[in-house]
């Protein structure tokens, strides 16, 4: 597959992630009123675990492509992202072999601080002006490798990734149901 094939086809992937997040989060909303909403959520809950990994791995390993064979040389922010990021892809494997149903507790902190770290990469990539430090000249915070589909660039798709995770270990039921 070459890099633009794969441009195309992760950005389509953190917009499928995206979008099932969205969907979690309304069905969690109308499961209140739907007995119909509320056994689909159980459903993917019983399955949020293997595919909040399966979402860290693919991340992850998504990552890697571009750093190590389309030669996009990360910012320091793209660093923070992938710091949060490359533990998880380690650690929700692990817990979902295991069947750990407290994992939640360890991984929600760092996908947060990994979310906001998003953000602020996404908006400094549409607004160099809000960049408040100044990042490596040979690899700058606020340059865009790509846009997939005009909006999807690569802090886009590491801040899907963790609203995927973080949305899916939400929906895990608590130890004592």
């Amino acid at each position: 597959m070459n890099v633009d094939a794969m441009q195309v086809f992760t950005s389509f992937l953190a917009l499928v992630a995206l979008a099932g997040s969205i969907l979690v989060w309304i069905l969690w909303l109308v499961s209140k009123k739907s007995n119909q909403a509320a056994n689909l959520l159980a459903a993917i809950s019983s399955i949020a675990l293997p595919l909040a990994a399966t979402v860290a791995v693919f991340a992850t390993l998504g990552s890697l492509y571009f750093s190590e064979i389309a030669n996009y040389t990360p910012c320091k922010l793209c660093w923070y992202q992938r710091i949060a990021m490359f533990p998880l892809a380690i650690v929700l494997p692990v817990a979902a072999f295991k069947k750990d149903r407290l994992v939640k507790r360890y991984v929600i902190p760092p996908a947060l601080l990994g979310l906001c770290v998003s953000i602020y990469h996404y908006l400094i990539e549409w607004y160099p002006q809000l960049e408040k430090t100044q990042c490596a000249v040979e690899a700058p915070c606020t340059a865009v490798w790509f846009r997939g589909f005009d909006f999807v660039s690569l802090a886009f798709m590491a801040g899907s990734g963790f609203i995927a995770i973080i949305t899916l270990l939400l929906t895990k039921e608590q130890p004592n149901q």
